[in-house]
């Protein structure tokens, strides 16, 4: 197989959650295997941040892109032909492929601009465009979340019949990281995609186009990336609108009688999160050796100013300061933990208004609680070393790599039961001398508190908490174990399944309509 990835992240070159994370992941474990005739290409925004190793061979390509290659002038988009650079790169085991427009990402941050659906828009264009000049024969087109989402909506309208990039030759596979946010276009932004109401693609009357339902409605495949949270995501309460149109997916079934919409549990690197070689820490440690923990505790406490030498469990946790993490939940339940002899290290970034609780906690006890306000990934595997218990309350949470990561380096974690959570922790609680962690039923501050009441308790006992810790360390999250082959599956899935469409005299499953959010 060969296999084109467009995502708007990829770690380490830019990173704001974990889609960047799974998206290099992925594609350097597919790298590995035999199925593919040449590396994954990994299609990602020119970013201004984004920087390559100096010395390393890289390939460019110009490729011109149909308008509207401009933000809005004067209520109007700019129209022609623009000129994108693709510069290409073979580096961390994949085809790393830089789409280079600096009107559209030539600016400080990856998202949060107004004119974000015309610049992923131009993404997916010029990915097809490259395609196309290459005419290269490629066999699957796989997509994360909405931004990449607007690259099959383009194609079915600009390219609906083309015979290299056309849905009849090119099998798509659409993976979903996150379900909150969808990419809205408004009905009058739709000509910066080049779009308009009754073009074939967007209804007559509609309001707009939700990129991420079109989609879902548009791919092949659609995929989650846990088990649990594709069965949450069909639910009103978890499905942020969109639970009627994954309904309508799972419900039809591919070739294999199989449905179109599944979830695939993530993993993480093995060799990236590796205590025994992680060049970060004080001191590296393995299953068979911890000794190595203790050193990295102690330097850790050291650093954010606390005392290495009084025994009481350190609580850590790391995310995104957004509702959907919990971050909140932790704020509200401090003051019980601190009383029970807990202290805690909280890194993040977002929300000012999630971490002012923290400063107002770490102004008053400088000695039990610290808030790193930034996004450092040194301190964050400092943090998964030295601390005793990691915390993930996330109120929804579709895979989380945080609590594999903790697992790996030797620090149970402490999880709100939903989930990719609920998929790879297991609760000592319940299963006593067999868990890996401590599960909370109810995302509350007081679930969260129980829960961690619970973890002091076997933190207290030497022999007890020596099993845990041996457990969660055995747990095997690497991608080349079982994600990978499941992708891979998944892949050979769309191809079939695009053939059999194509070939079909009424292709219902593409033309039927989904539901819409």
């Amino acid at each position: 197989m060969r296999i084109v990835s467009v995502a708007a992240e990829c770690e380490p070159w830019a990173k704001a959650g974990g889609l960047g994370d799974v998206v290099d992941a992925l594609a350097r474990s597919l790298g590995r295997t035999a199925a593919l005739e040449d590396p994954v290409d990994v299609f990602l925004p020119a970013y201004r941040s984004v920087t390559l190793p100096a010395g390393l061979p890289v390939d460019e390509l110009n490729v011109e892109v149909p308008g509207p290659y401009g933000p809005p002038a004067g209520g109007a988009p700019t129209s022609g032909v623009a000129s994108v650079r693709i510069r290409s790169a073979l580096t961390h085991g994949y085809r790393l492929r830089l789409v280079d427009f600096a009107a559209a990402f030539d600016r400080d941050g990856i998202y949060g601009y107004p004119d974000d659906p015309w610049r992923f828009g131009l993404l997916g264009r010029a990915v097809l465009e490259t395609l196309r000049v290459e005419a290269r024969r490629v066999d699957l087109l796989h997509v994360h979340d909405w931004h990449a989402s607007a690259t099959l909506v383009l194609r079915d309208r600009f390219y609906a019949k083309d015979p290299i990039v056309g849905p009849a030759r090119l099998a798509s596979l659409l993976t979903i990281h996150n379900l909150a946010y969808h990419g809205w276009v408004d009905r009058t932004d739709l000509a910066t995609l080049g779009l308009a109401p009754g073009d074939g693609v967007v209804d007559r009357t509609a309001a707009g186009i939700d990129l991420l339902w079109a989609g879902i409605e548009r791919a092949d495949l659609v995929n989650t990336v846990s088990p649990t949270f594709a069965a949450e995501a069909l639910t009103p309460a978890v499905g942020f609108g969109l639970d009627p149109t994954l309904r309508w997916k799972a419900a039809q079934l591919d070739l294999a009688g199989r449905p179109r919409f599944f979830g695939i549990l993530n993993g993480i690197d093995p060799a990236v999160w590796d205590p025994a070689t992680d060049a970060a820490l004080a001191q590296p440690y393995s299953a068979s050796d911890l000794a190595g923990k203790a050193a990295c505790r102690a330097d850790l406490l050291e650093g954010v100013g606390f005392d290495p030498g009084d025994g009481g469990p350190v609580l850590g946790m790391i995310g995104r300061l957004d509702p959907q993490k919990g971050f909140d939940l932790l704020a509200e339940a401090a003051p019980r933990l601190l009383e029970s002899g807990a202290r805690l290290i909280v890194q993040g970034s977002g929300d000012p208004a999630l971490a002012e609780p923290f400063r107002a906690l770490a102004r008053r006890r400088p000695d039990r609680i610290v808030l790193n306000e930034r996004f450092d990934r040194a301190m964050a595997r400092r943090i998964y070393a030295g601390c005793d218990l990691f915390a993930m309350p996330s109120r929804f949470e579709p895979c989380g790599q945080g609590q594999m990561i903790a697992l790996r380096y030797g620090t149970p974690p402490v999880v709100h039961r939903t989930g990719g959570l609920a998929d790879t922790v297991v609760d000592e609680y319940l299963h006593p001398g067999a868990g890996t962690g401590f599960v909370f039923e109810h995302p509350t501050a007081d679930g969260l508190a129980w829960a961690c009441e619970q973890a002091f308790e076997a933190y207290a006992d030497p022999a007890a908490w020596s099993g845990l810790l041996a457990r969660g360390m055995a747990v095997d999250h690497d991608w080349a174990s079982g994600p990978a082959a499941a992708y891979l599956d998944a892949d050979r899935r769309a191809i079939a399944l695009a053939a059999a469409l194509a070939a079909a005299p009424v292709p219902a499953g593409r033309r039927s309509r989904a539901p819409k959010p």
